[in-house]
């Protein structure tokens, strides 16, 4: 297997597009044309992470943490970065991190989060804007039909629980063909004009290449006239947190109980109870204080994530629960997300979860 096999197939899954701006998801080490046979999944890169990758022959690691976040001007092993990036290249191993894209798909690092929770009906907490594109092209109207089907299979048509979307208009379009065109219908040099239809339908910008490479592929004209246009509409099928309903209300206490022992943290931090049973769940893996606000105008009882901090507990107002339960606890399910990802795509090659701790927070 190439090294790109694998990466394409978790791009697919979670498009580089979605990661933040400050983020480093990608390829870090290694040349997508390389062979590989075997991956090791974790959350950090660690040196202890590349010696279990030796030791287990995998000539890969895919973390959900980048290894290197800002630009490195030399390489001295004066710090563990430059020591993991010297013992990575010496030993033949790439690394590929998926962060913020994992984080922000929408069966990404948060839904898995969710289904360990039992949450039901979940969505999005902060949809991403930005993201959504219409195209706008014309079609003979014999060859509308297939054309409207290849967009939506390249992906084309989603709309929340709505798939092949589109709108379609009747008209007349009209064009001459010059002296060197090879033209579907009309004569040379002589003005044309065809019944044709008007298809609109939106999608997600990382889906473009492949939209044009389909409309390009099932149209017949020779010149394919199309229009893209940027939407402003939130896209409810990416963006940061996730929010959920529980199958039956519970104690404020018995949640967090729960919640403790799903995690295998020591402790979780919280806000004072509010007196209230939880029911609608929201939740943001990794740091998650930006969406206090969003969590409390979507209803939710309680909010989970890492990194809260101490002014931000105020936040609350005894509106919410608010609850820390660790930057690495609520993360730690992404390496069994990637495994079910890449097993079920690659069945016969040999791909390992770390049991190599990487959590820097020790409790006391």
């Amino acid at each position: 297997m190439y090294l790109r096999d694998l990466t394409t197939c978790i791009e697919a899954f979670a498009p580089l597009s979605l990661q933040e701006d400050y983020d480093n998801s990608g390829l870090i080490i290694g040349r997508p044309e390389s062979e590989v046979h075997g991956a090791l999944l974790s959350i950090d890169v660690t040196e202890p992470v590349i010696e279990e990758a030796i030791h287990r022959g995998c000539d890969v690691i895919i973390a959900h943490h980048p290894l290197i976040f800002k630009g490195i001007r030399n390489i001295t092993g004066r710090n563990a970065t430059e020591r993991i990036v010297e013992l990575a290249i010496r030993s033949g191993i790439a690394i590929y991190a998926a962060h913020t894209n994992l984080d922000n798909a929408a069966s990404g690092v948060n839904t898995m989060l969710s289904q360990k929770i039992g949450l039901r009906n979940c969505k999005v907490l902060k949809p991403t804007q930005g993201l959504l594109r219409k195209l706008v092209t014309f079609c003979p109207d014999d060859h509308a039909a297939a054309v409207r089907d290849a967009l939506f299979h390249a992906g084309a048509g989603h709309i929340g629980n709505y798939d092949n979307c589109s709108f379609n208009a009747t008209g007349t379009g009209s064009f001459r063909a010059l002296n060197n065109a090879n033209p579907f219908v009309g004569e040379i040099n002589e003005l044309h004009f065809e019944n044709e239809v008007r298809i609109e339908t939106i999608f997600p910008v990382y889906a473009q290449s492949a939209i044009i490479r389909a409309l390009l592929a099932f149209h017949p004209y020779e010149e394919v006239a199309y229009d893209i246009y940027k939407l402003e509409n939130n896209f409810d099928g990416a963006g940061a947190g996730m929010i959920g309903e529980l199958q039956q209300d519970i104690d404020e206490q018995e949640f967090l109980l729960q919640i403790k022992q799903l995690i295998g943290g020591s402790t979780i931090r919280h806000t004072a109870l509010t007196g209230k049973k939880i029911s609608r769940v929201a939740l943001c893996g990794g740091s998650g204080s930006f969406l206090i606000n969003a969590a409390i105008a979507a209803g939710a009882d309680v909010f989970l994530s890492g990194d809260i901090k101490y002014h931000d507990f105020f936040m609350s107002e005894d509106k919410i629960l608010l609850a820390d339960i660790g930057h690495y606890e609520s993360e730690q399910f992404t390496k069994e997300l990637l495994f079910t990802l890449l097993t079920k795509n690659f069945p016969n090659f040999a791909i390992f979860i770390s049991n190599t701790p990487t959590n820097p927070i020790i409790y006391l």
